[in-house]
């Protein structure tokens, strides 16, 4: 066996490159999702039952308009990423200009006694951050980005 076929190489379509990383997060999340899951299991179980007798009871307290603005904006944020990194393919471009609005409604969403200062705390956030992982994991790992 050469390098290029040995047994601890790994040849990826380019093609398929976008998808290599996802599914090592989406494992690895999954394996700690379990992990959770065994190791707190009583504590998950004890509040379930406490969150489902609260919603019998109607003592749930639920900020609708957070919630149902998350999973909105969520909703939104993944399709649109989708149709703006297929408007810029293998840029990352999707994932970049989505992020920037995504973030600063999401800070909005969430924040309490909207003034100046805060607005510009979370635009300066919502550029910035989404910037620099675009920059370190497309330019400086050349991972490819929706």
């Amino acid at each position: 066996m050469d390098a290029e076929t040995g047994p601890l190489s790994v040849q990826i379509e380019f093609s398929q490159s976008h998808l290599f990383f996802p599914n090592i997060v989406h494992w690895v999340l999954a394996i700690l999702a379990v992990l959770i899951l065994v190791v707190h299991r009583r504590e998950i179980v004890a509040t379930l039952r406490d969150w489902a007798g609260k919603w019998q009871r109607h003592e749930l307290d639920v900020d609708r308009i957070r919630l149902i603005g998350t999973l909105v904006l969520v909703v939104a944020y993944f399709v649109l990423m989708e149709r703006v990194g297929e408007l810029f393919p293998n840029m990352g471009l999707g994932f970049l200009l989505m992020s920037i609005p995504f973030m600063f409604l999401l800070s909005l969403l969430y924040v309490h006694k909207v003034n100046l200062r805060k607005v510009l705390i979370m635009g300066a956030n919502a550029v910035i951050v989404p910037f620099a992982a675009w920059y370190v994991l497309a330019e400086l790992f050349f991972i490819t980005l929706p």
